[in-house]
């Protein structure tokens, strides 16, 4: 038993140079791997949050602008928003004037609100995109169709509308 245990433990005395690249360059593969994998989900994720941010701004200019304009009793502006401003205006139960324009100036859709003569101005959505062919406005047949394009890095969201507008009493 004991000659047998000599020969098994005789022979070994290291690594061949050939085992010890293979495991080298083994390590190295799989590092390389791991780190290729780590910085895609770090790309996936910007991109994600991106297309997140975009999309959330797209719907909250819909969200206002489709609000004002189920209750206006007059729009303005349709044919040339973005490049002039669209205005929405009504007169509520008790006589009092109302309206909200909307301009869009380096990426920021602005609200204005006037009421009894008070005006307050909001940033309603950034990000929106001032081509004409992205951004728009049109009124055919009776109904209104807004569209927005919220455009941040890599990530381009449209988000479409269409609202028939309180006719004027």
């Amino acid at each position: 038993m004991n000659r047998l245990i000599n020969l098994l433990f005789r022979r070994q005395g290291g690594f061949l140079l050939v085992e010890a690249i293979l495991a080298v360059a083994l390590t190295a593969l799989i590092g390389l791997g791991a780190s290729m994998a780590a910085a895609q989900v770090c790309t996936q994720t910007a991109r994600n949050a991106d297309y997140t941010t975009a999309s959330r701004q797209a719907m909250n200019a819909i969200a206002w602008l489709g609000q004002d304009a189920q209750v206006a009793q007059e729009i303005s502006g349709i044919d040339t928003f973005p490049e002039d401003d669209l205005v929405f205006s009504w007169t509520w139960w008790d006589n009092s004037e109302h309206s909200a324009t909307y301009s869009l100036a380096d990426g920021e859709l602005r609200r204005t609100s006037s009421s009894g003569g008070e005006e307050t101005v909001s940033v309603v959505a950034v990000y929106i995109d001032d081509d004409e062919s992205l951004t728009f406005c049109s009124l055919d047949d009776g109904v209104l169709t807004i569209s927005i394009t919220a455009a941040l890095n890599r990530a381009s969201v449209t988000k479409s509308r269409d609202i028939v507008p309180r006719p004027s009493l």
